[in-house]
């Protein structure tokens, strides 16, 4: 679960990191007033939106040398001019693909003074289990740009979980990022204080990029992303409170509330498969075969004829998608509970594209009886190879 910079900075600010003061506006005229509440005399003026690369970025139907998501203003009603221009329009950055993004959000802060930009973000390393440390002098850039062109500008290392975070990790950073005097005791601070927000609230990212060193000498947050883990936020009301559905993909959305495991990918067929390590295989050989995946989509172990149909629901409102390939490998999960969610559904909502159901393993018979006296057109499958090129196949042809 992501959630907004004004909600991030707001969490900094709980726990002691240093932030300019700001005000979020939700209708243009609030902005006035908001900006108004600030000290000045630099005002700067952001897009909320769940997508990085907000200042690069450019508005739909964009006027001749307009700027983009991220402002200055030099007075109170510039501030407010330009919040307005932004509320209720569509951001496009690298981030959010062409679509974009609709802006019903804008951040109003203090301007500061900044004398170097640094990155520094804290995330959880999949190949050591820990949580890991990543800073470079580069602030204000993409990271994977970074990474690419001068490696030896980044530096990460993880925290052993026995020890926890000590201060001699926050000199290794202070160093690195080339801190000097009091700065090397702020730094040490902050990143203490950073990685007990990590931890306490179960995120998986944390970024600030940049962090900058501002025109007095001190360490400022300037921007914030967190990422949370979302089989996590049940334990945190209060993260949960700051969840923006307008942000999410309305086919996840849904997928979520029937407790689906659901990514939507820029392909052509939608996939329908129990347990993760089966949907990877799936959309690898749908792209060994010549197409690509619509979606990722986890029925699980437990799922029920409602759920199946739901699942089904989702990958059929998908304009994208030109075929269906099911495939199942009953074990926990009963061949036959698929396909009476699959009939259900069809018969629900119709069938526009091809579909190919490719059932194995407990109930199997009962499955295949189910589909076969259906009526549907449903095309079978012996095996996953099988499957894979006769959707295809039937999309490309």
């Amino acid at each position: 679960m992501n959630i907004h910079e004004y909600q991030a900075k707001a969490l900094l600010r709980d726990y002691g990191a240093p932030v300019s003061d700001g005000r979020v506006v939700l209708r243009a005229e609030e902005a006035k007033t908001a900006a108004g509440e600030l000290e000045g005399p630099l005002w700067v003026v952001k897009a909320q939106i769940h997508a990085g690369g907000r200042g690069k970025g450019s508005f739909k139907e964009n006027s001749a040398g307009e700027k983009g998501g991220v402002r200055l203003a030099k007075s109170v009603e510039e501030a407010a001019d330009e919040a307005s221009k932004m509320l209720g329009r569509t951001l496009v950055t690298h981030q959010t693909g062409p679509a974009g993004k609709q802006v019903n959000r804008i951040y109003i802060e203090d301007g500061s003074g900044i004398e170097r930009e640094l990155y520094l973000a804290l995330l959880v390393d999949r190949g050591t289990s820990r949580i890991s440390f990543v800073c470079s002098t580069e602030g204000g850039m993409d990271i994977e740009e970074v990474a690419a062109s001068t490696p030896d500008k980044i530096l990460s290392f993880a925290v052993d979980p026995a020890t926890g975070y000590q201060p001699y990790h926050g000199r290794r950073i202070a160093f690195m990022l080339g801190l000097s005097g009091p700065q090397v005791k702020q730094c040490v601070a902050l990143m203490g204080t950073l990685y007990k927000l990590f931890t306490e609230k179960d995120m998986e990212m944390l970024e600030i990029n940049p962090l900058v060193v501002a025109g007095d000498g001190s360490l400022k947050c300037l921007d914030a992303k967190m990422g949370f883990d979302s089989n996590a936020v049940y334990r945190h009301p209060d993260i949960a409170a700051l969840r923006d559905e307008t942000e999410e993909d309305p086919k996840e959305l849904a997928a979520s509330k029937f407790d689906l495991n659901y990514i939507a990918l820029d392909g052509e067929i939608g996939c329908m498969v129990n347990g993760a390590g089966l949907a990877m295989a799936t959309m690898d050989i749908i792209k060994l075969y010549g197409s690509e995946p619509a979606n990722f989509l986890d029925v699980g172990g437990g799922a029920t004829k409602e759920k199946v149909t739901e699942a089904f629901k989702i990958i059929t409102s998908d304009p994208q998608v030109k075929g269906i390939l099911v495939n199942i490998f009953g074990g926990i999960m009963r061949c036959d509970v698929i396909a009476e969610g699959v009939v259900s559904a069809v018969k629900e909502v119709g069938l526009q594209v091809p579909l190919v159901v490719r059932l194995e393993g407990t109930n199997v018979e009962k499955g295949k009886e189910i589909i076969n006296t259906s009526g549907l057109d449903v095309i079978a499958a012996d095996n996953l190879r099988d499957g894979a090129e006769k959707i295809v196949a039937a999309v490309k042809g």
